[in-house]
């Protein structure tokens, strides 16, 4: 019953907030000793490098504390013994998935640049070319590549539909991830640099996803960096992602 005089109280206005983003920070693993050695890696499934292990213990430092509402990592060696650093800092346990895993590579796996071009020497002047992962024999190939990557972020995103995420994956994963939000196809060599145990993040809101950092590494020391940049330099970049 309302009293003579007063006046209803309008209903609360409804919440025009938009809800908090996911977030996912992508991590490529730690230096393998394939990527010491200068390898091609793809599926194959070498470990940590005594530096890759270091530079894990520096990235699970700076993540110290803070609160991820899922983790996951592919189930290849080296990117499992990263996540099992980092692990006890954050105080949640990464649930493997395969789909995270990096493009299967075919006879260039385990390879050097150099072994690679001396067997394949016709596949090697078409990827000099226009660089295809469709040249690699046996390979993933790039459509299906990229169709995986998507799938698994689509089904982390669907898993979390807020908070952040923690990631750790591959170069070549990053790469495609990153390529998807600014439209671009996976063929061959990507245009971003993903160094070992480096942060990329995407924002995904109500709209759109976004890129909010790509290739963080501030958490390395200079030493650990200044090598990692050489060894780029010397394999071109083929080998020291993939």
């Amino acid at each position: 019953m309302s009293i003579p005089g007063s006046r209803a109280t309008p209903p609360d206005p409804p919440d025009s907030r938009p809800p908090d983003p996911t977030r996912l920070f992508l991590v490529r693993h730690g230096q393998s000793t394939w990527n010491d050695a200068r390898r091609i890696q793809g599926q194959l499934d070498p470990p940590l490098s005594a530096l890759g292990e270091m530079q894990a213990r520096r990235l699970a430092e700076r993540l110290n504390g803070h609160s991820f509402d899922g983790f996951y990592t592919s189930d290849l060696a080296r990117c499992r013994q990263t996540a099992a650093v980092i692990a006890p800092e954050i105080g949640k346990e990464p649930l493997e998935m395969v789909d995270l895993r990096e493009i299967a590579l075919g006879e260039w796996e385990g390879l050097t640049r150099e072994e690679m071009i001396a067997r394949f020497p016709e596949e090697w002047k078409h990827w000099e070319r226009e660089p295809s992962w469709d040249l690699v024999p046996g390979s993933e190939g790039a459509g299906p590549f990229e169709v995986r990557v998507h799938r698994v972020l689509d089904e982390l995103f669907k898993r979390h539909p807020h908070g952040d995420v923690l990631v750790i994956t591959h170069g070549g994963v990053i790469q495609v991830a990153l390529g998807r939000s600014l439209g671009r196809n996976s063929h061959g060599l990507f245009p971003f640099v993903i160094d070992n145990c480096s942060i990329s993040i995407l924002t995904r809101g109500r709209a759109r996803t976004v890129i909010s950092g790509v290739n963080d590494i501030c958490h390395l020391h200079a030493g650990a960096l200044a090598s990692a940049v050489a060894r780029r330099e010397r394999s071109g970049g083929l080998t020291q992602q993939y």
